[in-house]
């Protein structure tokens, strides 16, 4: 854990994960420390990248996108760092990520209807050149939404108790290239 993460700073990460427009004062006050330190400590955390933003937190079904999908995508060798670009330009996607696996990277893609997610994923995903294939699996219900995780979120346990189950992973082929680029 980095030296700026001690414990006053995950319960300050905890209370702003809470509610992001706590005033200073009352900020301080749920974590012990007087307002000018619970304002350096943000600053600072500010200042080294640990918090990245402070933003609204909506509900997407209200707010009209009612479908959700998870879009494996699997990318052709070589086409690495176009595809990151071209992604990176779609505001369509909410999240995209690099995986392990069968695939090659995940979306997180809302939209108004599954007419309209047909569309973004068969008309512009798909269509892209440097898509080889894609899988799309809707979300049903979003069970868990936690807008991030602190080290002390995670509870210590014994995994001596817990075998493995059916975790699976697949090597990349050795062909496919550098997937950083």
């Amino acid at each position: 854990m980095p030296p700026a993460l001690d414990s006053v700073n995950l319960k300050i990460l905890a209370e702003l994960r809470e509610n992001g427009r706590i005033s200073m004062a009352a900020l301080a006050d749920r974590v012990g420390i007087s307002r000018a330190n619970a304002y350096a400590r943000v600053e600072g955390m500010v200042g080294t990248g640990i918090i990245t933003g402070f933003s609204a937190r909506i509900n997407e079904r209200k707010a009209g996108l009612a479908v959700s999908a998870l879009v494996f995508v699997t990318v052709h060798p070589q086409m690495w760092a176009p595809f990151r670009e071209r992604i990176g330009q779609m505001p369509d996607i909410e999240y995209c990520c690099v995986t392990t696996g069968e695939h090659d990277a995940m979306l997180l893609i809302r939209t108004v209807d599954v007419g309209a997610m047909h569309d973004f994923v068969t008309g512009v995903i798909s269509a892209q050149p440097e898509v080889k294939s894609v899988e799309t699996v809707l979300v049903l219900d979003e069970v868990v939404d936690m807008p991030y995780l602190l080290p002390s979120d995670i509870p210590e346990r014994d995994l001596a108790e817990s075998p493995l189950g059916l975790t699976r992973f697949t090597r990349a082929s050795p062909n496919r290239g550098n997937l950083t680029t």
